[in-house]
């Protein structure tokens, strides 16, 4: 029974061991990693949305900014053999209707999913201590704080932002666009009965094209600012960030419950 149990603590040890012969590990490298911990926090649609939604908020920014700032004129080839500007629109409109659909499966998930899922939808502005933390969060991104929090999901500053700029956003740029692309198909059509009333609402198309360019602006900066913040967290913070929204899992840099 002794020798059993010799030889099964020695197995257990022997994984230690062999780590400490690779690379330059050392005894406090090793204690390091035995002690992360990681948390699994985004579901597979959670992360396939999030870069999906990247890259066609990029691609309706660029053509956007064309269709509001037209290319001037091009003398490559004669204007019959030319349809520059309606590549241009029908990769916009193609983008914004995968963004609709997009978005209504985020919802769906936010749903099904788990409860990381939902953080996007809401703010608990009724909680106290979320305001403290809201506070706390400020102050970190300031520099005014030595020592962030932990969080699995966003961060308080950081679901605000989120829920502004990427619910209510893409609600407000879908609405104003799909308005916009109601003009277009006709008075009628599916688009109009849907979202032609949009128009009237606001006073005429011209006023809504300035909303909608003025969305796109809010989504730019938030982009950066989200950017920014993400790699700043992935190097300053006690958690993981950037390789979180490709693995689902919330790695912890230290053992602290706080």
């Amino acid at each position: 029974m002794e020798q059993r149990t010799i030889h099964s603590h020695n197995r257990e040890a022997e994984p230690l061991s062999t780590s400490r012969l690779t690379g330059d590990a050392t005894a406090a490298d090793i204690e390091s990693v035995r002690r992360r911990t990681s948390v699994f926090v985004y579901e597979w649609p959670v992360r396939l949305w999030h870069w999906v939604n990247a890259a066609l908020i990029m691609t309706l920014i660029v053509t956007g900014w064309f269709i509001a700032s037209p290319l001037p004129t091009m003398n490559f080839a004669e204007a019959t053999h030319q349809f520059v500007m309606g590549y241009n629109r029908f990769i916009h409109f193609a983008c914004g209707q995968l963004l609709t659909v997009a978005f209504a499966g985020r919802v769906y998930w936010a749903l099904v999913g788990n409860h990381h899922s939902r953080q996007l939808f809401y703010v608990p502005v009724w909680r106290k201590t979320w305001w403290k933390e809201v506070m706390h969060e400020l102050r970190w991104y300031a520099f005014l704080e030595d020592v962030p929090k932990k969080y699995v999901g966003h961060n308080p500053l950081a679901q605000v932002a989120m829920f502004f700029f990427m619910t209510i956003g893409i609600t407000f740029m879908l609405l104003t666009g799909w308005a916009l692309y109601a003009e277009g198909a006709g008075q009628g059509s599916l688009p109009d009965m849907v979202m032609g009333w949009l128009i009237g609402l606001v006073g005429n198309t011209q006023i809504l094209h300035g909303l909608h360019h003025l969305g796109m602006w809010f989504i730019v900066i938030f982009m950066m600012i989200h950017i920014y913040a993400a790699i700043r967290e992935d190097i300053m913070s006690r958690q993981s960030m950037v390789s979180t929204m490709i693995s689902g899992h919330r790695t912890f840099k230290d053992d602290l419950p706080d």
